[in-house]
């Protein structure tokens, strides 16, 4: 019987340890993590949302969804940020005057943060419809004073590119701005406003 050691046995044997109690740990880090996030249900019951927004580009609509609703997110070119103003008088709330339809810290003339990053509930106002993106200038079907926004197809309401509503539609009031705030330049958490609170 040999007293030596084989020492590239010990090695296989060590190393193959080594990736079995890795494989392990692995395998109840895995759950543990998964338990941190919000359920299904705690998601649909309205925990924030965070959305990646570094790939959004000019003039694209993104829509995620948050306690069972679509929310657009768009980015504004400059153009449709100097058109916007010049809507005001065919607009029903043009300053935004009704105060449940947006947080406080967007009851400006853009309903935003940042200018150029609009953040929406994209559900019509009138009966629940979900409007339409028309990004198109002057349309045949929409007149030539459209220069962009939502159209609800389900009874003809319009929306400009910051949700206030047109006159004359049968939608009431305009979209609805959800809280949110922004994490750093490329994210987004819609449902939850900067100080943490829904």
């Amino acid at each position: 019987m040999s007293n030596s050691v084989d020492a590239g046995k010990r090695r296989f044997l060590t190393a193959a340890a080594s990736v079995v109690g890795g494989a392990g740990a692995i395998a109840v880090a895995v759950p543990f993590v998964a338990s941190v996030a919000p359920s299904a249900k705690a998601e649909a019951a309205g925990a924030p949302v965070l959305v990646d927004i570094s790939q959004l580009e000019v003039g694209q609509l993104l829509t995620v969804e948050w306690r069972g609703k679509p929310v657009w997110i768009y980015r504004r070119s400059t153009d449709v940020l100097e058109a916007l103003p010049t809507l005001d008088d065919d607009l029903r709330d043009p300053s935004s005057e009704v105060a449940s339809q947006q947080p406080a810290y967007c009851q400006n003339d853009l309903r935003s943060i940042r200018d150029e990053v609009m953040v929406l509930v994209g559900i019509c106002t009138h009966l629940g419809c979900s409007p339409t993106y028309r990004p198109e200038l002057a349309p045949a079907d929409l007149g030539a004073e459209w220069k962009g926004g939502f159209f609800c197809p389900c009874h003809g309401s319009k929306f400009d590119l910051a949700g206030r509503v047109y006159q004359g539609v049968p939608a009431p009031i305009n979209l609805e701005v959800p809280p949110y705030h922004f994490q750093g330049d490329n994210t987004v958490i819609v449902g939850e406003d900067a100080k943490g609170a829904a």
